[in-house]
């Protein structure tokens, strides 16, 4: 089996243990598959669950798909890649629970090839997780924390951590709003040393995913919550909107490069409210959430 091939094969069965521990997790529905082609090449697997007694709706898909000539959104990044052919293989997850008191979480891990004349000249992996709170919990951020600490001891440790905590901050920020999207996690891109510690780091991260976040479920799934918290988680989703519309690279390459947009804009929340000029009344739960929203030391004391 060729490394491509690994690859996919460790990604299609990360799905699926997902999608499984999400639906044990939720207990009252199913994620239900829309198998899809790609005219250009490849394909996917795109499972939502709906309406479930944990998430409103919970969205992850698999998809490996390729292409004769890169979209502009990643050869302005690669210029030397320019005309190349490409092949990706990648999981995507968003899940958009019921209350508010749960955060909403995404997570991705990815493998991309390029090549010119059968040849690679190029591969990278990319991914991580981040969660987005609007009702943020000190210990919750730092279990969600510590967790992506210890899973990068293995390669490279603090300086790892650090290092993709940092880059997430960087990442998920509304330049606009000036402020984090959430209260960050991990993110990496063209990561290309050593194929095996590289894909190890991938897998590390992929299999992280559910350690840091079930705990979370378990933690938040039933805490009371009426109108007020209702109104304002949709009002806060629609930073997630803005976010994944105006600035994300994975959504620009699914769109620019042919993808299949139903399942590229499956991260997108099923409602969603904006407001104008919204202020939270001073010293509510509402407006501490500020408090969350630039980066900063999660473990510091609690280690």
């Amino acid at each position: 089996m060729n490394d491509f091939d690994r690859v996919r094969d460790y990604l299609s069965g990360l799905q699926d243990r997902i999608c499984a521990a999400i639906e044990t997790a939720d207990g009252g529905a199913r994620f239900v598959e829309d198998q899809w082609q790609r005219a250009e090449g490849g394909g996917g697997r795109t499972r939502i669950l709906r309406g479930g007694n944990v998430f409103e709706q919970a969205g992850i898909g698999f998809s490996d798909v390729s292409g004769s000539k890169l979209p502009p959104s990643a050869s302005a990044a690669r210029p030397e890649l320019a005309g190349a052919s490409w092949r990706a293989v990648g999981v995507s997850l968003v899940f958009h629970p019921h209350n508010p008191y749960l955060p909403t979480t995404h997570a991705n891990v990815r493998h991309f090839r390029a090549m010119r004349d059968g040849e690679t000249v190029a591969w990278w992996f990319g991914g991580g997780f981040d969660l987005t709170p609007f009702y943020p919990f000190a210990e919750d951020v730092q279990h969600w924390h510590r967790t992506a600490r210890d899973l990068c001891a293995p390669f490279g440790g603090e300086e790892r951590y650090q290092a993709h905590k940092r880059w997430c901050d960087e990442y998920f920020f509304l330049k606009h709003r000036n402020e984090t999207r959430g209260v960050g996690g991990l993110f990496f891109d063209d990561l290309h040393g050593d194929f095996e510690r590289d894909f190890g780091y991938m897998r590390a991260v992929g299999d992280g995913f559910l350690d840091a976040y079930l705990p979370l479920v378990d933690r938040r799934r039933d805490t009371p919550y009426g109108e007020r918290e209702r109104q304002f988680q949709l009002y806060r989703r629609g930073r997630y909107v803005e976010f994944n519309l105006v600035f994300d690279r994975g959504t620009l390459f699914g769109l620019q490069s042919g993808g299949r947009t139903e399942s590229i804009l499956m991260s997108l929340p099923p409602l969603v409210r904006w407001e104008y000029g919204f202020q939270p009344e001073a010293d509510s739960d509402e407006a501490k959430l500020a408090q969350f929203l630039s980066p900063r030391d999660w473990l510091g004391e609690a280690g």
